[in-house]
């Protein structure tokens, strides 16, 4: 690779780290503030939030690199277009192939990023995100409840204690729960402590009362107890095994599925229609690289317009994508929906590299840039009318 190809590579990846930086993180922010509650009713410090939170961040990456890619294509072609850099090096003799090859590499790069991602890391940052997620939920009361504060663990359950003491031992608890709307049940007890074993987590209560309320009834039923259990699990959503979706398995668990999983044999077609997905997510980058250069890498003046071409790039980078996700959401049912994606990625690299190969110019229809300018001429008209009307 010479100097140019050097030079056009650093662009381009230089771009693409921007963009994708960017973008991941705005993205992160808005999913971020939906786990707000964390640093707020259940008393998180910033550093678990940003944690937590953050284990999305390589899904996010497996999504929006195929598309920061392109963005950083499209950008350095549009630079290299404006600044007459790509009629310069095409009037020296260098093929469009030639520039192609620096931002082949720099999309090969991304894809090899893509399928590690999407092969390993995402799936297990959703698993890491899900088991850290129980375990603050579930060392809500050990870890957080403070002593003499009624705390709301979630809707319409409330929690009380005294005097939290060595040992993880709490005093003087109080827990009340109307999360059902027929009944309302206060118990009562003098200690607890948490206990964790295979079956899940409880808090043991010792000498206390149970109070039931029925609405139909006037007066509650109440029930002594020496020592009584009661399962943290219905609401931190622990239990003593962790079922991760299809969305949270390996690449080689998608391949290779455990023909015993309950999951699998419920829903094979989400195990097919994932990995499908996630097979053609290393090739998106190197489709959209190809069409970003069809559109943008052909030399022209800069009195030829490249808006038409940005807006062709946008169309088939959307149309190819959306097939994707669409065969992926319907593929579930109809199998045969997921060679879709195959054959848009596939005509998408034959086409574009067809016309990178032969140096073609991809122009809009001449009806269509007609009835663009007819559509131009009437709102320059109407807005002209508008405006000596005000005068």
């Amino acid at each position: 690779m010479g100097s140019i190809g050097r030079y056009i590579f650093r662009a381009t990846m230089g771009a693409f780290l921007v963009v994708l930086v960017s973008l991941t993180a705005i993205i992160w922010l808005t999913q971020a503030l939906r786990d707000f509650d964390l640093m707020t009713s259940q008393g998180q410090t910033v550093l678990v939030f940003v944690g937590i939170t953050g284990l999305i961040i390589p899904l996010l990456i497996l999504v929006l690199a195929p598309i920061a890619l392109v963005l950083a294509v499209a950008h350095v072609l549009h630079k290299l277009g404006t600044d007459s850099e790509i009629i310069v090096m095409n009037g020296a003799g260098m093929r469009p192939w030639h520039l192609f090859r620096p931002i082949l590499l720099a999309s090969l790069l991304v894809s090899l990023l893509v399928a590690v991602i999407g092969a390993y890391f995402a799936p297990e940052g959703l698993r890491m995100l899900r088991r850290w997620l129980i375990e603050v939920r579930t060392d809500l009361v050990s870890n957080i409840v403070q002593p003499g504060r009624f705390v709301a663990i979630e809707r319409g359950l409330a929690f009380h204690i005294q005097e939290r003491r060595p040992k993880g031992l709490l005093v003087g608890l109080l827990l009340d729960d109307r999360r059902d709307d027929k009944e309302r049940v206060t118990v009562l007890a003098e200690r607890g402590q948490i206990l964790r074993n295979e079956r899940g987590n409880f808090l043991i209560l010792e000498n206390g009362s149970i109070q039931r309320h029925d609405s139909k009834q006037r007066d509650p039923n109440i029930v002594l107890f020496d020592r009584y259990a009661f399962d943290l699990s219905q609401f931190s959503g622990a239990t003593g095994v962790i079922r991760y979706s299809v969305r949270e398995r390996y690449l080689w668990q998608l391949m290779w599925p455990d023909r015993e999983d309950a999951q699998f044999v419920d829903h094979p077609g989400q195990y097919r229609a994932e990995f499908h997905d996630r097979l053609l997510a290393p090739i998106y980058p190197i489709a959209f690289a190809v069409i970003a250069f069809a559109f943008l890498g052909a030399p022209r003046t800069t009195r030829q317009s490249r808006t038409w071409s940005m807006l062709g790039v946008i169309f088939w980078v959307s149309l190819v994508r959306m097939v994707g996700f669409a065969s992926t959401a319907l593929g579930v049912n109809l199998p045969w929906l997921l060679l879709l994606p195959y054959v848009a990625v596939t005509a998408a690299i034959a086409g574009g590299g067809y016309a990178i190969a032969r140096g073609l110019i991809i122009e809009p229809p001449a009806a269509l840039t007609g009835l663009a300018e007819v559509w131009s001429g009437w709102i320059t008209r109407r807005a002209e009318a508008m405006l000596r009307l005000t005068q």
